[in-house]
């Protein structure tokens, strides 16, 4: 097992309070920071770090700080993302869930990196309950004196509040964040002007994922250098891995980015395997969005090397061998599965998602949609393989934000790497329809 530096706790009595947190280390990174650092040296330590975006695109998290406009007498805003709504990902709810103070403290330290003094943790609709074990701990922190005016006589003055969203996923990207916690629509907005210009309320505003703003945290305690030696090349530090599927353990990891992904699967610190003593037939390694990878490449790339968590290691062979490591929400499947079914899944997902803003996104996502469907019962043709394709090139790349691309990703992979499973449903409609009612199983082509 790897070293932890998020989840160290996590299953320690009462860490969920101050008392308790504070006990164990917590808030340390606070009283340095204001006692002993300048924002510009933890900007520099973040950017030391080599930390990347937690949420899925893995964009420098220092890089972007940088880029935050500093102009006189305007406010600037810290906003958390924690709309956690990619299918396959639910570590930034146990994160939340469980240690409430880690990303409070994350998003005390930051902002004062930032230079703002109201910051919102934006969280989604469906996580009411934790909102309410965010707001006890927002509340005690005020109590203990880490939030309000002053902060451990610094001088720095910081308010944080919660804001649930409307249950959109959407809403994950961060302009569409921005439009509904001003009270609109969440619709993306064309960029340029990014948020770092143009934010919240026309300000400067940086928007963070929930795991992102808790790993500044080990990384102003142990200093970036020190959290840039875990990990491997750019991928430095620890990742959380939502683990679902068909694994023997399923759960949320922090893994030292760098192990294989074999070790991962099978280690007995990990995942211990494919459940039922089934064969492993496919991977999806970072959240639904991302390309599906038949068993050959989950563990291998295409030249014969180890596969290891990493972003680069997932991303090799780009989209022809390759996949990306995105939030971390990995969801195995076994050599019962059906990949026609599962796409369909999450055509529907992102078809019910699309905002409607974009016409390759709102018709094609719906079109993507029925089209899978009719191959999924059996209805469907050899044409509709290739229609697909088609339609996948017309929404990738040409909307306003990456939804488009998160839905046409895993249809192409999934004809790319599984198109005979796809014409096994045109040319046996009757079985397609049988297993479709769960009448027939095992007959899918592996």
């Amino acid at each position: 097992m790897g070293r932890k530096l998020l989840l160290e706790y996590d299953h320690v009595p009462g860490i969920e309070t101050f008392d308790v947190y504070r006990k164990n280390g917590g808030y340390r990174s606070v009283e340095k920071a204001l006692k002993s650092m300048s924002p510009e040296q933890i900007v520099e330590e973040v950017q030391k770090s080599g930390l990347r975006g937690r949420g899925g695109a893995g964009f420098p998290t220092g890089m972007k700080w940088s880029f935050l406009a500093k102009p006189e007498g305007v406010p600037r805003y810290l906003l958390c993302n924690a709309d956690e709504s990619e299918p396959g990902t639910f570590k930034d709810r146990y994160l939340m869930e469980r240690i409430p103070h880690l990303l409070i403290e994350g998003m005390i330290v930051s902002s004062f990196a930032l230079g703002a003094k109201l910051s919102f943790i934006y969280i989604r609709g469906e996580y009411m309950w934790i909102l309410d074990i965010l707001e006890k701990a927002i509340d005690e922190a005020y109590a203990n004196g880490f939030l309000g005016k002053n902060i451990l006589g610094s001088g720095f003055d910081l308010d944080l509040r919660v804001m649930p969203g409307g249950g959109a996923y959407i809403c994950g990207e961060e302009t569409a964040l921005i439009e509904s916690l001003e009270g609109k629509r969440g619709n993306p907005r064309m960029k340029p002007p990014f948020p770092a210009v143009k934010g919240l309320w026309g300000c400067p505003t940086v928007v963070n994922n929930v795991e992102s703003i808790a790993a500044v945290v080990p990384i102003v305690n142990d200093g970036g250098d020190e959290y840039a030696k875990i990990g491997l090349g750019k991928s430095t530090g620890t990742k959380l891995i939502s683990a679902g599927g068909n694994l023997v353990r399923p759960g949320v990891y922090e893994i030292e980015m760098g192990i294989t992904v074999e070790e991962f699967i099978y280690g007995d610190d990990y995942c211990r395997g494919i459940a039922n003593n089934k064969k492993l037939k496919a991977c999806v390694p970072g959240g639904s969005s991302v390309p599906i990878l038949p068993a050959h490449l989950v563990t291998k790339t295409a030249t014969g090397e180890d596969r290891l968590m990493t972003y680069e290691s997932l991303a090799d062979g780009g989209f022809a061998s390759g996949s990306m490591l995105g939030s971390g929400g990995f969801i195995a499947f076994d050599e019962d599965q059906c990949i026609v079914r599962n796409t369909w899944n999450f055509a529907r997902f992102y078809s019910h998602e699309s905002c409607g803003q974009c016409s390759p996104c709102r018709e094609g996502t719906g079109w993507m949609e029925k089209v899978l469907h009719r191959l999924e019962i059996g209805q469907g043709t050899m044409r509709d393989i290739d229609l697909l394709a088609d339609i996948n090139k017309k929404i990738e790349g040409n909307t306003i934000c990456p939804l488009g691309d998160a839905a046409a990703w895993p249809v192409a992979a999934a004809i790319r790497h599984f198109r005979e499973e796809f014409e096994w449903h045109v040319t046996h409609p009757e079985e397609a329809q049988m297993r479709n009612f769960g009448l027939l199983k095992n007959v899918i082509v592996a």
